[in-house]
């Protein structure tokens, strides 16, 4: 089972955000005892991570990380093929990397300055109407009218040639890769993949991404960093689950 909650290596998970109700649910335990099987409990983050490195962009490497941008932006990350959880079950949580220090802005976990404030769907949509707001010239302006300003939106109007949403676009990159170089600089890995909604934003957002990682990154792990788009899609967490059920059938831990 893949789960967006935090969670704990006995399979429990505690305060999920979204899941009212759920929290100190021994959620492993339940499925386990409904379906008669063992029942192996995975982030849906590192689900799907597992999922690439198995079955999709990943399976080339020995290493990667995986970030996932929507909502949020969830993160992934497999080593030799074991996914790294650390001790508390919260390692990977690179949406949560702290990118600004001064006048920054608040996360949805409650904090301030990380990656997932400036750089997730939703900051994507919200520094829009800030700038739309202030009066800025842009096509973004009916989208709003519409009920229409979504990530979607402004990725559309960037490739139509709108400047405020190609600024904001750019920006984006930028925030994403310097999250990406981050992770480049704890554990170098082989390959970075960014996955999730926001990918629809097209090969642009991926070009920029890389070339603002290599502006930023030492050189020796620039030069051989690979950066793609996440294959499998919405389906990336069911097959890593499924993965992860696999080793554990073959007596092989994952973690």
């Amino acid at each position: 089972m893949a789960h967006p909650a935090p969670w704990t290596s006995r399979g429990d998970i505690f305060d999920p955000p979204n899941l009212p109700g759920w929290d100190n649910l021994p959620i492993r335990q339940r499925l386990s005892d409904l379906l008669g099987k063992p029942t192996v409990l995975q982030n849906d983050a590192n689900a799907a991570a597992y999922g690439e490195y198995w079955a999709g962009a990943g399976r080339d490497a020995k290493s990667l990380g995986l970030f996932t941008l929507g909502t949020g932006i969830g993160c992934g990350i497999i080593d030799h093929g074991r996914i790294i959880v650390g001790r508390h079950s919260n390692g990977a949580e690179c949406g949560h990397l702290i990118i600004q220090m001064e006048n920054a802005r608040q996360c949805s976990c409650g904090a301030y300055g990380h990656l997932e404030a400036y750089a997730s769907a939703t900051a994507l949509v919200k520094r829009a109407a800030e700038a739309l707001d202030e009066g800025i010239s842009s096509r973004l302006h009916e989208a709003r009218a519409k009920g229409m300003l979504t990530s979607r939106a402004i990725a559309e109007a960037a490739e139509a040639g709108d400047s405020l949403a190609r600024r904001l676009m750019r920006e984006t990159a930028r925030y994403l890769a310097v999250g990406a170089v981050n992770l480049m600089n704890t554990i170098d890995p082989d390959m970075i993949l960014f996955g999730g909604g926001m990918i629809a934003a097209g090969t642009t957002l991926l070009n920029d991404i890389r070339g603002d990682i290599q502006s930023l990154a030492f050189p020796i792990p620039a030069a051989s960093i690979v950066i793609e788009y996440a294959a499998l899609g919405g389906d990336a967490g069911y097959i890593g689950a499924a993965g992860c059920a696999r080793l554990m059938h073959q007596g092989v831990s994952a973690l």
